[in-house]
């Protein structure tokens, strides 16, 4: 029996708003208790509000992300990463000039039927 799996092929998850999605394990290699992707949110990048039914962690790699709770704007910040409750009403952004490079980890694993996004 194998010990590990090693991740080398990460699924790209196609976007309309040029937003990078590796995903890494989650759904997409059978894996419904956790994902983990690595994304590029390009400048000027957000999503609609949303309320997911997961937690979700996110660790900034490069630049900067924006993160809207309950109308508190929170700058996170290249080496900082965050953990937003499953149930929260939460949108992400980057309203800067720079790309922003960040890995999130949703647990249970992301699933478009779990964000609740408005519209």
């Amino acid at each position: 029996m194998k010990k590990y799996i090693k991740q080398n092929n990460p699924f790209v998850i196609p976007t309309l708003d040029g937003k990078l999605i590796e995903e890494h394990f989650g759904h997409t290699n059978e894996n419904p208790d956790l994902s983990m992707a690595h994304m590029i949110a390009p400048p000027k990048w957000r999503e609609p509000f949303q309320t997911p039914d997961f937690d979700e962690y996110t660790y900034v790699v490069r630049g900067k992300k924006q993160i809207v709770i309950d109308g508190e704007k929170i700058i996170l910040k290249a080496g900082e990463s965050i953990k937003i409750i499953k149930g929260t009403r939460v949108q992400y952004a980057n309203p800067f000039e720079e790309e922003c490079e960040y890995i999130a980890i949703c647990k249970p694993a992301f699933s478009i039927g779990l964000v609740n996004r408005e519209d």
